[in-house]
């Protein structure tokens, strides 16, 4: 029903959604976004055909370099494949020293979308990690591609330490879900307003009579007598169009008489 549909998509879902949000640290592999009437759903660590594990490396971690700089990371999870509890791990030559450190960690891991008007294109799924002196983050853009998977083949480093990695992957392709309920057109629209007004009848009667009238129990619905009758009103009037039915085609047959010919 048209309506109803439309309160379901403008305050229902986003309700539910937000919930999704804050009970994020569950699966920080799920994300949902509602647009125009569609659902959106992102489940990277979901099997898929060919790829049992999702985005997630099936070897437990995703190797890239740059100008010496070696990291490690897993898709969105992969708190059990990084020793410091974390979803990335760089290694830097740092005065011919290599020095190894968290730059992402799976509690606080957020995924948004590539392009917002475009969420078919996928999303970018960030990691940060903060320590005593230095605050890093990884940013792992995965990309819709329904046929293959491919990557990462870059890094490059966006700031003192922020990273940022590409992967092309059909985890990063959308479950969409249409919430148009449109098919029922002006008569869902009907049905639904006419549904609606009858809660408002029953919520106001029922407050008036329990609050101004001082009527309690069941007798605080309005008009309890009439709706009590309804069954037995229903069934005679049913009744009635049979038996009406019945006559006029008893009366229909008798009006022909047998031909002899």
């Amino acid at each position: 029903m048209g309506s109803a549909a439309n309160v379901l998509v403008t305050h229902i879902l986003p309700f539910i959604l937000s919930l999704r949000v804050a009970l994020a640290s569950a699966n920080t592999c799920e994300f949902s976004m509602l647009d125009q009437n569609k659902l959106y759903n992102f489940s990277l660590a979901s099997p898929i055909k060919n790829y049992p594990h999702g985005v997630l490396s099936e070897d437990g971690f995703y190797v890239v370099a740059l100008n010496g700089t070696i990291l490690w990371f897993q898709g969105c999870d992969g708190s059990l494949y990084c020793g410091a509890r974390c979803s990335a791990l760089v290694a830097e030559n740092i005065a011919g020293y290599h020095v190894c450190r968290a730059i992402g960690r799976a509690s606080n891991s957020v995924i948004t979308l590539l392009d917002r008007k475009d969420p078919h294109k996928g999303v970018i799924v960030r990691m940060t990690a903060s320590s005593y002196n230095s605050n890093c983050s990884l940013s792992v853009s995965v990309v819709c591609d329904t046929n293959r998977a491919l990557g990462p083949n870059s890094l490059e480093l966006l700031g003192t330490c922020d990273y940022a990695t590409v992967l092309r992957h059909p985890a990063g392709c959308a479950k969409v879900i249409s919430l148009d309920g449109n098919e029922w057109g002006w008569f869902g629209t009907l049905i639904t307003i006419i549904v609606c007004l009858f809660g408002a009848y029953f919520l106001v009667g029922m407050v008036y009579r329990f609050f101004f009238l001082g009527i309690q129990g069941v007798e605080v619905v309005p008009n309890l007598e009439f709706w009590l009758s309804l069954p037995r009103r229903s069934q005679n009037l049913v009744g009635a169009i049979w038996r009406r039915t019945g006559r006029q085609a008893q009366a229909s047959r008798s009006s022909y008489s047998t031909l002899n010919f």
